[in-house]
C-alpha cells in the first residue's frame, strides 16, 4: 500500500466518523479516489499525499473526458478528489489546496425521469391487500410517493416517526438533517392497514423485536436494495419496464406533480430536504404550462379570465379591495 492509499483510507475514515455524506457517497468517493490513484500510477506520477497537485488533478479530469465518461460522472469524480485535497490541507500535508483555482466544469442538464399522475396511481393500486407483503408494499409505495422520500430515508423510518392524527412523517435525511413532511390521507390509510394486518405477521417471524416501520419477510428492517427489487416487480406488472422508474423516480414525480398543481418552489424544497433552492430548480420544467394557466385565470388582459370574452364580472368587492391597497 502506498502512502497515498493510506491517506485516502484516513480520509474515508474521517468521513465515516463525522458522518459527512451518506454511505453511498463514501462508497463512490472510495471508488473515485482509486481511479485517481490508478491514473497517477499510469502517468508515472508520485503516489504521495504531498505530490497531489493542480496539474495532477487537472490531468485526471481531462483523462476522464477522453475516456468517454459522462459529464455527471466526471464532475462527481472531480468533487471526490477536491474533497480529498482539502483533507490533505487540513492535515498539514499540503500548504495550499491545489484544487482551489480549478474552475468547475459545466454539467449537462438532464430532466429527471417522471411518471404521469395516472401511471403513479395505476402502479400504487397493484399490491394485493390480501397478504402481509402486499399490505407492506402498498404502504411503502404510498409513503415513497406521498412524501417524496429517498429510498434511504424510507427504510430508516421507525414506528414513532409517523404522526397519524396530524398526517406527518418525521424524516432523517442526508447528514442526519431532520425534516417534517406531510402525508396524504391515502398514505395514512394504507399505513394503518399495514400496521394492523401486515406488520404483526412479518414481525412474528423475527428473531428479535424491531422498531423499523417497514419489515422484510423475515421480520428485519427492509433494505434499500429490497425496495428497488419490490418496485421493479410492480413496474413489470404495470406494463412498464424496470428501467422506466426507480424509487427516486417516485420522488421526482412527487415534486413535479406538486409544482404542476400549484405548489411553490420553496415549499417543495423544504419537503424534499434540499439545502439549496438550486437543487429544487431542476423541477421547474413543469412551470411554463402552470404559469400560463395562472396567467390566463388571473390577468385581466389575458382574454380568458372569467370566460373567453375577457369581460370582468361586476361587483363592488374588487373595487373596495383595490382602493384599500
Amino acid at each position: 500500500m502506498t502512502e497515498l492509499d493510506e491517506m485516502i483510507d484516513r480520509f474515508l475514515e474521517e468521513l465515516a466518523v463525522t458522518r459527512t455524506g451518506s454511505l453511498h457517497t463514501r462508497t463512490a468517493y472510495a471508488r473515485d479516489l482509486k481511479d485517481f490513484v490508478e491514473y497517477l500510477r499510469e502517468a508515472g506520477l508520485p503516489l504521495e499525499g504531498s505530490s497531489v497537485s493542480a496539474r495532477a488533478i487537472g490531468g485526471f479530469i481531462q483523462s476522464l473526458s477522453r475516456r468517454g465518461f459522462r459529464q455527471s460522472s466526471v464532475s462527481r469524480k472531480a468533487s471526490a478528489v477536491k474533497s480529498f485535497a482539502r483533507f490533505l490541507v487540513r492535515r498539514g500535508i499540503l500548504r495550499v489546496n491545489p484544487a482551489k483555482d480549478l474552475a468547475p466544469r459545466k454539467t449537462s442538464f438532464t430532466l429527471p425521469r417522471v411518471l404521469s399522475e395516472g401511471a403513479v396511481s395505476s402502479l400504487l393500486e397493484i399490491p394485493s391487500p390480501d397478504s402481509p407483503l402486499g399490505l407492506r408494499d402498498r404502504a411503502l409505495l404510498e409513503t415513497l410517493y406521498g412524501a417524496g422520500l429517498r429510498v434511504s430515508e424510507v427504510v430508516s423510518l421507525n414506528l414513532g416517526d409517523i404522526d397519524y392524527s396530524l398526517g406527518f412523517v418525521q424524516v432523517t435525511g442526508k447528514r442526519g438533517k431532520q425534516r417534517i413532511v406531510p402525508l396524504g390521507s391515502e398514505a395514512i390509510a394504507r399505513l394503518g392497514d399495514y400496521l394492523e394486518r401486515g406488520r404483526p405477521v412479518l414481525l412474528s417471524k423475527a428473531r428479535k423485536r424491531s422498531n423499523a416501520l417497514f419489515l422484510n419477510r423475515w421480520g428485519g428492517r427492509l433494505s434499500s436494495r429490497s425496495v428497488r427489487r419490490i418496485l421493479e416487480a410492480y413496474l413489470l406488472k404495470s406494463g412498464l419496464g424496470k428501467r422506466d422508474a426507480s424509487p427516486h423516480t417516485l420522488r421526482h414525480s412527487f415534486a413535479t406533480h406538486l409544482l404542476a398543481n400549484g405548489a411553490d418552489l420553496r415549499s417543495v424544497q423544504e419537503m424534499l430536504g434540499h439545502s439549496s433552492i438550486r437543487t429544487t430548480q431542476i423541477y421547474t420544467h413543469v412551470l411554463p404550462g402552470r404559469l400560463r394557466r395562472v396567467y390566463d385565470q388571473a390577468h385581466p388582459r389575458s382574454g380568458k379570465r372569467n370566460g373567453d370574452d375577457g369581460e370582468r364580472e361586476s361587483g363592488g368587492g374588487d373595487d373596495e379591495l383595490v382602493s384599500s391597497l
